[in-house]
């Protein structure tokens, strides 16, 4: 089909396929005016005509037939085009986007797995007296080791304070090395109710086989009420 710029009056030979039968909207290569061409009009079956031959292809790149200028440049739009919007180009397949919120939980529900898992493992091995204090019983039910020779020492101090003493050793009978747990000082009045509590913290973690460690501890202004003292490793009974 021959296109005519109605601006500049250019005239270009295209094929019918490139315009299609619902138009579309061209520029002229001349001006760079741009128009909306209608398709080419269907001929009707009855009234159609013998097929015309084809032209043939130009032997030179850049031959028109006289009187015709090359063929224009074919866009959907003219904004596209002065973008360098090619429309017969090739175009990726589609790819679909990633559910970022399905990612983010995901890592979220991870990250905090992690985080408990690392807890566990502190308060298992390095931190017994950690998780006294935040009221867990964490460890095994029932140590080898032994508390023995455990004097006390009630005595008034020169400020009217009454200071109480506690000293003892921990020792491990069995024939492999143990870990030392902290000892829990329990003061219970003539019932058995405790009165005052408090936290022991061993010399060293670790007690070899047969090996002992001496503790010491002191307090001041114990509740008079104050009978008894019991001692006990952290997680287990007196």
């Amino acid at each position: 089909m021959i296109l005519e710029c109605p601006k500049c009056r250019t005239r270009y030979l295209v094929p019918d396929s490139a315009v299609g039968v619902g138009g579309r909207t061209v520029r002229c290569a001349n001006c760079r005016h741009s128009w909306f061409q209608e398709g080419p009009a269907l001929p009707s079956p009855a009234l159609a005509e013998p097929p015309v031959a084809a032209m043939p292809a130009p032997a030179e790149p850049g031959f028109a037939p006289a009187g015709y200028a090359p063929s224009p440049t074919i866009t959907a739009d003219p904004a596209s085009a002065d973008a360098g919007f090619d429309a017969f180009a090739h175009r990726a397949p589609f790819r679909p986007r990633r559910n970022m919120a399905r990612v983010r939980t995901i890592a979220s529900i991870a990250a905090g797995l992690i985080m408990l898992a690392l807890v566990g493992v502190i308060l298992w091995t390095t931190a017994p007296g950690l998780a006294q204090q935040a009221g867990l019983n964490i460890g095994p039910a029932q140590s080898a080791l032994r508390i023995v020779d455990n004097p006390i020492e009630r005595r008034q101090m020169t400020n009217g304070s009454e200071l109480f003493a506690v000293s003892g050793r921990i020792t491990n009978p069995s024939s492999a090395a143990q870990r030392v747990p902290d000892l829990r000082a329990d003061l219970r009045d003539e019932n058995g109710r405790v009165v005052f509590s408090w936290t022991i913290t061993p010399q060293q973690r670790t007690l070899p086989a047969n090996g002992a460690i001496d503790f010491n501890s002191a307090q001041v202004d114990v509740p008079a009420s104050s009978k008894r003292l019991d001692l006990s490793f952290v997680g287990e009974a007196s």
